[in-house]
């Protein structure tokens, strides 16, 4: 999850662009062990691509390296709960024998930090 946010900047956004690029790089993608989706938020959640979307490392970089910056507010927990409900999802390509891993790339500075807030799921 990328925050576009306007506090985030065109600059500071292409920089989280690079390090998930090359985060992604460093995954068991390849192999089909490891499955990467990509949703972006400010005042509107994204989603770029699902679970199942792409099965190689370089096409998912691809992906990662055409995402647009556009600003905005910083809604983080609407960007929680989209992940939840919609990309953690088995037609998404969730697998329910596979622990899921949320990685959520901000400033720190959400719209609404109570709802924000998060706690174990399961």
């Amino acid at each position: 999850m990328l925050d576009e946010s306007g506090s985030i900047g065109s600059t500071n956004y292409d920089l989280a662009k690079s390090f998930l690029s090359h985060l992604v790089g460093r995954l068991d993608v390849d192999s089909g062990n490891t499955r990467v989706a990509v949703v972006t938020f400010s005042s509107v959640v994204r989603s770029y691509f699902y679970l199942n979307a792409y099965s190689t490392v370089a096409s998912i970089q691809a992906a990662i390296l055409s995402l647009t910056y556009r600003g905005g507010s910083t809604n983080t927990a609407a960007a929680l709960t989209y992940a939840h409900t919609t990309i953690l999802n088995r037609l998404r390509g969730d697998r329910s024998d596979v622990a899921n891993v949320v990685i959520v790339l901000t400033d720190g500075f959400s719209d609404n930090a109570t709802r924000t807030q998060v706690r174990k799921m399961h």
